[in-house]
């Protein structure tokens, strides 16, 4: 199985969260992590499932100069897709994430676990929860 983990990462919480979904994930799959930058609708179905993260930024709102563009441009064959979202935020309650599920569910992807969000670095239960995400995926 082939999987891609493509995330953005500030302040470098989100890249510890998929870290640990590297990890996880890495056990079932052969995964390749991928700048937003350099992923495009050509790429979705070069994979099996894809692993997507980033904070919540500005207003509870995805990444906008990086992975905002990208989302947008992939969002469109993301049908039947198994994938996960993750990311972490520092204020707010997780607004920008249950906007991402829908806009996900609305493309027609297939969630295979809930969202996974985090205030500020994750955890033991946000380790768990990310664990249990990856291997939903695999």
């Amino acid at each position: 199985m082939k999987a891609a983990l493509v995330y953005y990462s500030g302040t470098g919480n989100t890249e510890a969260m998929a870290d640990i979904v590297k990890a996880e994930l890495g056990k079932k799959a052969e995964v390749s992590v991928i700048d937003p930058s350099a992923f495009g609708p050509d790429d979705v179905s070069s994979y099996d499932a894809i692993a997507f993260g980033c904070p919540a930024m500005g207003a509870e709102v995805l990444e906008e100069d990086v992975f905002e563009p990208m989302f947008a441009s992939v969002e469109g064959s993301l049908s039947g897709k198994r994938i996960i979202l993750f990311g972490s935020y520092g204020w707010g309650d997780g607004e920008w994430m249950r906007n991402w599920q829908e806009r996900c569910e609305n493309a027609g992807a297939v969630l295979t676990h809930e969202p996974v969000i985090c205030q500020e670095a994750p955890d033991a239960e946000t380790e768990d929860a990310l664990k249990e995400a990856a291997q939903s995926l695999a």
